[in-house]
């Protein structure tokens, strides 16, 4: 109970003899709330002597009527009665009791109303009507308080499926308001995503019998904001909810722990598991919803499938019947994948899953570039990347993946300029980054190093970037990535901060400072590139201060000057292409028709073709493979004397192989004018050259784009074609778009050099005319035209 002592208004104590130790807090706070009851039940006494009180009773509402009040908590009472609008001594009761408190000090609000107001209210009120689902009985008359209490609730079971929708749409403005407890470093208790007034939400929900919440964990993290709520109304007097950094010290003193930061640790994972038991509860209690409409026919799940196993049901990602056990590991990535891009949840029961299955199963002592692959495709999902990690990272997921992100989880920093953990920072870092994908050749190893880059600041024994590339080396090693890129990224890890200090903290006009920043990359344009990314991302995640326009035309200027002292004017170059000896010899064959040869490797197949050259057979071949359900990672093509060889790297999940003799089947149909076999995805898009009014594209089979294709020349690249190269984000069916428009232009690929990196393409192709000359400018505005329509038909 809070008062104000004589002479000193507005500023409340409380009990110093009480104990507000870490572990007493619910027993604590129910004889809190049971001291409090008393001193009104003797309130109500001392106010209704000489008065008729039948009919009328004294309740309360909100935290002291959850026996969850803390030292400062206000009072919210409640005079109800049965007695009708006029009814005579009410006024003279509620004066009574009312002014008694105020002269205490007691900080309360106070409202009368009949049984009926109270349903009215509940009605029209969503705030009042989740309020009064905690009415209480305090003194007088409590079969009143029981009537009140049983109308509204049955009340509120009627019309919550209704008033469902604004119940989300008032979280969701708080929750944008205050933000998210779990992740930053100044979190409002109360009001915040995953505070205090979620889990009243939670309960209202259970209360309308529209979904069941979890217990046990959540209950748990609950009573631990509570009693982080308590010691900061005892370390400030005050009634305030807000657990500011100057705080944290007295607090953790208060509750027993070790330091500031422990108190910051435990109010993140706290926060977190309040808001995903929300989230979950929310899910349910819409599907419950959804299921009571009226359905005509059998209720037969609509699985939708996304591919690598996975289907989306009733909103959430879920997976096929043994398919977790399949391969734990690059499953647990593909799922999350396809969660993070459809930005649909993973259902809980595909979580305990995934979780199960790679527990059972021990993961590879080396990852291979299957995982590799899938790790990239989900950093380059974009912004439904965080609440994905976030439930996978509850679910014990993401320890498997990545045992040191324990060091960063919920790990608060000390920066002044930053907003969130740790965890949450290097998260929003890969959201970044994967906006600026089309800027670098190596879009996975950018996003890659985003993750990892401040994996230091788990451990304050040396300066972080230092630490964090010596604990990224062990995380690049056991993922099974190559030296060279293995080097690079830890490059990035270990200078991510020299970029922007030496462009804010040096003149970047000086040489020496172009020099400095040459020194550091390695004279490497590539790393240069990943760099300049990455410190871009890195700033735009911590916001405000941190990134600004006079920041990035700093760093912008300085890796301009830089770039222009390790590069000079390109020579002319054309990838050569390896053709295994198996191909070559297809390729001499070729003059009799088409040949074809499949070789099963690790996690993909390489399927070698060779053919007499004609216009669009690229896009033929690929065509065939996109159908058959093959993603294709990378290849390359090689034509010479009329004859082309083609080696194709594609996907091989479940076993699936291409079939080389119904591969050579089916083009030779196509050849011979049938096109049966590639009629959806020729009709579903319109690469040709857009005609002077325009048109719109079909949309792709894929998933749309999140950022548009880049389609750019490549200058005095070749002597004998013209280049063009393509950044944009993978798809089905893509390489066949983009064969056909170059076909459609009357145009001939000469060689082709295909590569796949998180998701995006980087993909380059060496084209002539019919007669093997480069193009002239209006055959290149023609072919650059058709090709971004391919690309990017959205």
């Amino acid at each position: 109970m809070t008062r104000r002592p004589a002479g000193s208004p507005g500023v409340p104590v409380v009990d110093a003899g009480a104990t507000w130790r870490l572990g007493t807090g619910p027993a604590r706070r129910a004889a809190h709330a049971a001291a409090i009851r008393d001193w009104l039940s003797q309130q109500w006494e001392d106010a209704t002597q000489g008065l008729d009180a039948s009919r009328i009773a004294l309740a309360w509402v909100g935290s002291h009527a959850r026996a969850e009040g803390g030292p400062c908590s206000d009072l919210d009472l409640v005079l109800v009665h049965d007695r009708g609008h006029q009814a005579p001594g009410l006024a003279e009761l509620s004066d009574r009791l009312w002014y008694p408190l105020w002269d205490n000090g007691i900080r309360f609000d106070h409202a009368v109303r009949t049984v009926a107001e109270c349903r009215s209210v509940a009605s029209t009120d969503l705030a009042a009507a989740v309020g009064l689902l905690d009415l209480a009985f305090v003194a007088g008359d409590e079969s009143v308080v029981q009537a009140a209490r049983a109308a509204t609730a049955h009340d509120w079971r009627k019309t919550a499926r209704s008033r469902l929708a604004d119940v989300v749409e008032t979280v969701e403005a708080r929750h944008q308001r205050f933000g998210d407890a779990a992740y930053m470093l100044a979190p409002d208790l109360k009001e915040a995503r995953g505070g205090l007034r979620d889990m009243v939400v939670l309960r209202s929900l259970t209360a309308a019998w529209l979904a069941d919440r979890p217990h046990g964990e959540v209950d748990t993290a609950y009573h631990w904001l509570l009693d982080v709520r308590d010691a900061i109304h005892l370390v400030t007097g005050r009634h305030r909810e807000r657990l500011d950094r100057e705080l944290a010290g007295a607090v953790a003193q208060a509750l027993g722990l070790a330091d500031p930061d422990a108190v910051l640790v435990e109010v993140s994972g706290a926060a977190r598991q309040v808001a995903h038991a929300l989230d979950v509860t929310v899910r349910r209690a819409r599907q419950s919803q959804a299921a009571r409409r009226l359905r005509i026919g059998p209720r037969r799940p609509q699985l939708r499938p996304l591919g690598h196993g996975t289907f989306e049901h009733d909103g959430e990602i879920v997976l096929g019947a043994g398919t977790a056990k399949a391969e734990p590991l690059v499953t647990s990535l593909r799922a999350a994948t396809e969660a993070a891009r459809a930005a649909r949840p993973l259902a809980p029961a595909t979580l305990g899953h995934l979780a199960t299955a790679l527990s059972s199963a021990p993961g590879p002592a080396r990852w291979d570039a299957s995982a590799r692959e899938a790790l990239g495709e989900l950093l380059a999902a974009g912004p439904a990347l965080i609440p994905t990690w976030e439930a996978l990272d509850l679910a014990g997921v993401v320890d498997h993946w990545l045992p040191e992100w324990q060091l960063v989880r919920c790990r608060p920093q000390h920066s002044p300029v930053h907003r969130h953990t740790v965890d949450r920072h290097s998260l929003e870092t890969v959201v970044r980054a994967a906006e600026l994908v089309r800027r670098v050749t190596r879009p996975d190893l950018l996003l890659i190093a985003a993750l990892l880059h401040d994996l230091g600041k788990g451990t304050a024994t040396i300066e972080h970037p230092a630490e964090g590339a010596r604990l990224a080396a062990a995380v690049l090693d056991r993922w099974g990535m190559p030296s060279a890129d293995a080097a690079l990224v830890l490059t990035l890890v270990r200078e991510h901060l020299t970029l922007a200090e030496l462009a804010t903290r040096r003149d970047p006009s000086d040489p020496a400072t172009a020099d400095a920043l040459v020194t550091a990359i390695g004279h490497d344009v590539e790393t240069l590139e990943l760099l300049h990314a990455l410190t871009v991302a890195d700033a735009a995640a911590v916001g405000g201060q941190a990134w600004n326009a006079w920041r990035a035309r700093l760093i912008g200027d300085l890796v301009a000057a830089t770039r222009a002292r390790l590069t000079g004017a390109p020579a002319p170059f054309e990838p050569a292409v390896v053709v295994p000896a198996e191909l070559a010899e297809l390729g001499e064959l070729a003059g009799e028709g088409v040949r074809c040869v499949v070789t099963r490797e690790t996690s993909s197949c390489r399927v070698s073709v060779a053919a007499p050259d004609r216009l669009g057979l690229f896009a033929d071949v690929a065509g065939l493979l996109a159908v058959a359900g093959h993603g294709v990672r990378s290849a390359a093509l090689r034509t010479a004397d009329g004859r082309a060889v083609q080696e194709w790297h594609v996907d091989a999940d479940g076993g699936s192989v291409p079939d080389a003799a119904a591969l050579v089947r089916r083009l030779a149909r196509i050849t011979e004018g049938d096109r049966t076999l590639l009629a959806r995805l020729d009709r579903t898009r319109d690469v040709s050259p857009a005609p002077s009014g325009g048109g719109q594209a079909g949309m792709p089979l894929g998933r749309p784009v999140s950022l548009p294709a880049v389609v750019e020349i490549v200058p005095d690249a070749s002597r004998v074609a013209t280049v063009v190269r393509v950044r944009g984000t993978d798809r089905r069916g893509l390489l066949h778009d983009i064969g056909r428009a170059v076909a459609s232009c009357g145009l001939g690929i000469r060689s082709a050099h295909v590569e796949t990196y998180a998701g995006q393409t980087l993909d380059t192709f060496y084209v002539t005319t019919l007669e093997g000359r480069p193009l002239n400018l209006e055959l290149t505005d023609h072919l650059l035209a058709a090709v971004r329509r391919a690309a990017d038909p959205a």
